[in-house]
């Protein structure tokens, strides 16, 4: 086990100093793409506020052309780090890099398969044991109410457990899409075919590429606002450009290390 983290963390050490000399060498044009997501978003709150008052399916239509122009922002900047990787940086321009409306259908379809598998896994793992506290009801082994929302409560954290491991094992299909051209559902199932037997460095990443937000969320709460306001700016103009390359070099290692199928199927790769 020790050496199995070992060797994790060297993995980890090798992504992000490989993603901080690319994201160092081009960060303004990587900051920008993050810097438009953001507006983005920020847009699209505002608009959805003040047409709400105006005409409700206006201000949805509205949240969704902002939702759309958001993903198209995110893809072109994945497609840009693409580029960089294969050392196309002389001939590429962010421009360039836009995704074509087939890439954009398959990453919103594939989007939807994404929120079912979320949304399955949690009703799978939490409704299931119900008939079985049922019973245990009515076979009077269960006899409190204390008992039975600590159960209850139980279930379901396992419940938010297995979302957080199924999130991160299929939240590479985006990468799919764009690199290999894959179809909406093909897309998650090769990410969960490709993060099998990497979760542990997915997650050893995810947490260093988090921790700057833990440190804002500690300091928050120790009322310290000054530090937490210099750890907030620095996450948000540093890690976040960081993290888009981080997970971008750690989808094409992932890749050069993946030996199984090229179409694999989902009940080999759960484990």
């Amino acid at each position: 086990m020790i050496e199995f983290l070992k060797e994790s963390t060297f993995a980890v050490n090798e992504v992000i100093q490989r993603a901080w000399g690319i994201t160092r060498k081009h960060y303004l044009s990587i900051a920008t793409l993050c810097f438009l997501m953001f507006l983005t978003s920020s847009a699209s709150s505002l608009m959805a506020f003040f047409l709400n008052e105006v005409s409700r399916p206006l201000s949805v239509l509205m949240v969704f052309l902002f939702i759309l122009m958001y993903f198209t922002i995110n893809l072109s900047l994945l497609r840009y780090i693409f580029h960089l990787l294969d050392n196309e940086e002389n001939d590429v321009t962010i421009v360039g890099t836009i995704p074509t409306k087939v890439q954009i259908v398959r990453f919103l379809i594939a989007t939807l398969y994404f929120m079912m598998c979320i949304i399955g896994v949690y009703l799978l793992v939490t409704l299931v044991p119900f008939p079985i506290i049922l019973l245990l009801i009515k076979t009077h082994v269960i006899t409190t109410q204390k008992t039975i929302h600590l159960i209850s409560g139980i279930f379901i954290s396992i419940g938010i457990l297995a979302i957080f491991i199924t999130w991160l094992r299929i939240s590479f299909f985006p990468f799919f899409i764009l690199d290999k051209g894959a179809q909406p559902f093909e897309s998650i199932k090769l990410s969960l075919a490709t993060t099998k037997g990497n979760f542990t460095k997915i997650l050893l990443l995810l947490l260093v590429l988090g921790g700057f937000q833990l440190l804002y969320l500690a300091f928050s709460y120790l009322h310290w606002p000054i530090v937490s306001f210099i750890i907030n700016v620095l996450s948000s103009f540093i890690i976040v450009p960081l993290s888009a390359v981080s997970l971008t070099v750690a989808y094409r290692k992932m890749m050069q290390e993946y030996r199984g199928d090229a179409r694999p199927d989902i009940l080999h790769n759960i484990v």
